[in-house]
């Protein structure tokens, strides 16, 4: 049995662990708290930020000011955090989008999510987080952190296991799914990348058993519906077994790679997330995290029905069976 390549790590799913595992993270620290983050809109982790600043630690956080359609769901918390004295910074305007949702306790641990800190992804979606206690991680996460506060040039090492965006995470994504050999599952929202379709086409053609856990077209925008629908129906063509999830709402990013290798993070399978935006995400072979992650995917795939998407040019048929739109869960 070969060495663990990413020991020291733990896993949050969503909504299974809730907003207090969060929380509790936050009380945990003693002397710094570095959090960078898409959407902030959880009293209890607003709170929790302000305890922390309370009791002495350093209260650093980046929020992302506007998503790609414009919408601005962080100036609230931004002049409230700012107003209990923490320091806090949009995030760098070197990205369109900063989609990265990374938190850092006292330079010890690294959480890296799929999930917002906010209500709607503790409560009703499917997500995860892992926690890293690696330091090589944990240093690569905070240069990150400082290079955007400080508006200067960051190059991550590739060989740490985490995914930056945009620092060629299409690549290690596309690395990975060619590893493939027996399975591979797959859990995102969005299929907007003809490099990831080949990829995972050609799995399947090599006798790869492939399963993509998709969302239909909830939360998904009008531009991304074609390329999501035509990639699904592309794999569909080839053998690959689609299910759309509906019992929670799907936000969560997975690759599950031979059920022991397992990568989650904040990118979506989009050109945008892989080639403009600042992401993040992180792999895993830490058996309790791998075995974790395998159970939830296995209980959402037998929770959700076989999928046919429709053509992605006729729209009278986009909305048939999908959740009823929410406005405030966008797939960004």
């Amino acid at each position: 049995m070969p060495a663990l390549l990413h020991p020291h790590q733990e896993l949050l799913v969503m909504p299974d662990d809730g907003a207090q595992a969060v929380v509790a993270l936050i009380d945990q620290a003693r002397t710094q708290l570095l959090l960078k983050q898409f959407k902030l809109q959880s009293e209890v982790v607003m709170e929790a930020l302000r305890r922390a600043q309370e009791r002495g630690v350093e209260v650093r956080v980046m929020l992302n000011p506007h998503t790609s359609g414009g919408d601005r769901w962080n100036d609230e918390p931004f002049a409230r955090l700012q107003s209990w004295g923490i320091s806090t910074a949009w995030t760098s305007e070197a990205f369109p989008v900063t989609h990265e949702k990374s938190m850092l306790v006292d330079q010890e641990a690294a959480l890296i999510s799929t999930f917002n800190l906010a209500d709607k992804y503790f409560t009703e979606t499917r997500d995860y987080g892992v926690l890293s206690r690696n330091p090589a991680v944990v240093a690569q996460v905070a240069a990150g952190f400082e290079a955007d506060w400080q508006r200067t040039f960051f190059v991550p090492e590739l060989h740490v296991g985490l995914v930056w965006s945009s620092a060629h995470s299409r690549g290690q994504m596309a690395r990975l799914i060619d590893a493939a050999q027996s399975t591979l599952w797959i859990q995102h929202p969005k299929f907007v990348d003809a490099v990831i379709l080949e990829r995972i086409v050609s799995a399947r053609e090599r006798g790869v058993k492939v399963r993509v856990l998709c969302g239909g077209k909830h939360g998904i925008r009008d531009w991304d519906i074609y390329d999501t629908f035509a990639s699904l129906r592309v794999m569909q063509r080839f053998g690959v077994k689609v299910r759309r999830q509906k019992h929670l709402k799907l936000h969560a990013k997975l690759i599950l790679i031979d059920g022991i290798y397992a990568q989650t993070g904040s990118m979506n399978i989009d050109r945008s997330a892989f080639d403009l935006r600042r992401e993040l995400g992180i792999e895993s072979d830490a058996p309790e995290v791998v075995e974790r992650l395998k159970a939830t995917f296995e209980a959402d795939w037998k929770a959700s029905a076989k999928y046919a998407a429709p053509d992605p040019l006729d729209p009278s048929l986009h909305e048939e069976g999908e959740l009823p739109p929410d406005p405030h869960f966008v797939h960004d």
